[in-house]
């Protein structure tokens, strides 16, 4: 199945609540919104699980904020949305760092999660 409204209202819900917690600089915040068994790749080394998104997230300055833009989604299979997406990272003292990110939320019993996150650098 391709994109689909109700794909999109998926991403939309986990990655309005990423962007926000991203925004404040809350790195537990970010890592709610993944599972306990998430991998993560961010532009450092991986991580699995949500003590390695705090840590990432935690390390990232104040004042970065995030913009997404939904380029694809697509259901694999039930209960999982995964997502294309293009991301801009702003700062307050450095240049705009834009990336592709690509997630797989998964429905569990606490609502959609992040189960896995992996980011590539534009070229």
């Amino acid at each position: 199945m391709g994109s689909s409204e109700g794909t999109q209202a998926v991403v939309r819900s986990v990655m309005d609540r990423w962007k926000a917690a991203v925004d404040s600089h809350e790195p537990g915040q970010v890592a709610a919104g993944f599972t306990e068994d998430a991998i993560f790749q961010g532009l450092q080394p991986y991580s699995v699980g949500k003590p390695g998104v705090v840590a990432y997230y935690d390390s990232q300055p104040l004042g970065m904020t995030a913009a997404y833009r939904i380029l694809e989604t697509r259901e694999p299979a039930e209960g999982l949305v995964l997502a294309y997406l293009a991301v801009d990272f702003s700062f307050t003292d450095r240049p705009t760092v834009s990336v592709w990110l690509s997630v797989l939320a998964k429905r569990t019993e606490d609502g959609w999660r992040i189960s896995h996150y992996q980011v590539s650098r534009l070229g």
